[in-house]
């Protein structure tokens, strides 16, 4: 009875540590399967990783596309450079524009007043000749610059048929005013228009060999007068009827004619 029982005791153990032993198997072959699924699962989280990775490789391929564009966008940038380049090359055109057109004119207008004074007594020769027509009425005084510069020649001749001191001062006429003061470069003339007479013999008409002729300054009559020597025969001057033109680089009809 003894032995049957240890027998069973035995054979229990047996089945157990069998029983252990399967356990302990199928328990490996579980973590091995958990493993392998483990590593089924892993692997689609891996090429989803790929894939992500793909995706992120395209994310950055775009981005780096992006950035090529960006730096395209660069290149832009340097095409605004370049348009402001081309903006300075404006403003140097602008800047020739000043100095050739505004800038230009207006710096060679300003330049001419600027660099060419009042004519003075020495810088001008003036002579006279008398005017188609008998009885004489009528003289043209020539002033020629021979200063060697250029020189602005202002209003009217002063005319003094006599004495300076006692002459009566011959009036301008109006209407041959020229519309900007006459500059006159180095030998340039510049004419006047001058009425002497009303014709005929006239009891107060004076005979005239020589006569003064003086200048305008910018503030008013220059000192110093030119002595004008008549056309030969002298003139027949009548000092209530005399007028003067203004200066002009020529003689102009109608507004010379009075």
């Amino acid at each position: 009875m003894r032995n049957h029982r240890k027998n069973t005791v035995l054979a229990a153990a047996a089945i157990a540590a069998l029983s252990l032993g399967l356990t302990a198997c199928g328990g490996g072959d579980d973590a091995s399967g958990a493993k392998d699924a483990g590593s089924a699962t892993a692997s689609p989280s891996t090429a989803g990783t790929g894939d992500g990775g793909t995706a992120g490789g395209a994310t950055a391929n775009q981005t780096a596309t992006k950035g090529g564009s960006g730096s395209t966008g660069g290149s832009a940038s340097g095409g605004s450079t370049a348009g402001g380049s081309t903006a300075s090359t404006g403003s140097a055109g602008g800047s020739k524009a000043g100095s050739g057109t505004g800038g230009s004119t207006g710096s060679t207008g300003g330049k001419s007043s600027a660099a060419a004074p009042a004519c003075a007594y020495g810088d001008i020769k003036v002579t006279a000749a008398k005017a188609d027509e008998v009885p004489t009425e009528h003289i043209t005084l020539t002033a020629t610059n021979t200063s060697g510069r250029s020189c602005t020649l202002l209003e009217y001749p002063l005319i003094a048929f006599g004495p300076i001191q006692t002459a009566k001062d011959v009036p301008a006429v109006a209407k041959s005013k020229p519309a900007a003061p006459v500059v006159l470069k180095p030998g340039a003339p510049a004419y006047a228009n001058v009425r002497i007479a009303l014709g005929g013999a006239h009891e107060d008409n004076k005979v005239v060999n020589e006569f003064n002729v003086n200048l305008f300054a910018a503030q008013g009559p220059a000192e110093g007068s030119i002595v004008v020597k008549a056309p030969a025969g002298g003139l027949a001057v009548d000092e209530a009827a005399a007028k003067t033109g203004y200066w002009t680089y020529e003689l102009r009809n109608g507004a010379d004619e009075f």
